[in-house]
């Protein structure tokens, strides 16, 4: 591994394989923004466990050979070990996006726990996927969809929805949480944005329609392109 080299551990998905659940996106963000250099492990892991989940996801192995997961720790130490560009981690964005996205995961939980395994796994990892959500949630997640999705959690994800909104609309030269200036804030809502258009064009339209502004989160995702065309690996 180079000096600057870093492994991205990241989920398995079916056909087209891209990046998509929202934690790993985070980070994968961050390092397409600092430049650095991390290679496609897949061809290394399918091998050996297929279509697993080989640890807590994303991890990441750093230049030095130390293992460090969660998308937050991982931030972290991008921002000490390569300090330029900053992901601004004391931006009070980045604080008042974690207070409000466990509100926003737990009203949508109904719509995008039944739908990931659905749309976006491939046949090996659904039984670990089914196994293990279905003993958090504590029922079928065919019963999860009916009885904590539809317009129901969409109603319910609305006024957290509204809150991020709010936040984001706040500089309004844009694009980003602080204006022109990209952070890690638009980092973890953008990872949750390409999350939902990732499961399908009709789930991502009704999650823009309940921010009660699409354009302020669309134009957000066009500010970070630069760092989310990277999705393969």
């Amino acid at each position: 591994m180079s000096a600057q080299e870093i492994v991205l551990f990241d989920l398995p998905s079916k056909a087209p394989l891209k990046s998509w659940s929202l934690n790993p996106w985070k980070t994968r963000l961050a390092l397409n923004y600092k430049g650095l250099e991390y290679p496609n492990i897949k061809p290394r892991l399918e091998k050996h466990l297929p279509g697993r989940e080989l640890y807590t996801i994303p991890t990441v192995i750093m230049p030095n050979g130390d293992y460090i997961t969660d998308s937050f720790e991982i931030a972290d130490a991008l921002e000490k070990a390569f300090p330029a560009p900053s992901l601004h981690l004391d931006s009070p964005y980045l604080e008042k996006l974690k207070a409000v996205m466990p509100d926003i995961m737990a009203a949508l939980v109904g719509v995008y726990v039944p739908l990931v395994p659905e749309r976006l796994l491939n046949e090996a990892s659904k039984p670990y996927w089914y196994e293990t959500r279905e003993a958090k949630v504590g029922m079928p997640l065919d019963r999860l969809a009916r009885e904590r999705g539809g317009d129901e959690a969409w109603k319910a994800a609305a006024p957290h929805l509204h809150k991020v909104t709010a936040l984001l609309g706040e500089n309004a030269d844009g694009p980003f949480f602080m204006g022109k200036e990209v952070s890690f804030a638009d980092f973890v809502w953008a990872g949750f944005l390409i999350f939902y258009r990732r499961i399908g064009d009709d789930v991502f339209q009704k999650l823009l329609d309940a921010t009660g502004n699409r354009d302020l989160h669309l134009k957000l995702l066009e500010g970070v392109k630069p760092w989310s065309e990277r999705d393969d690996h």
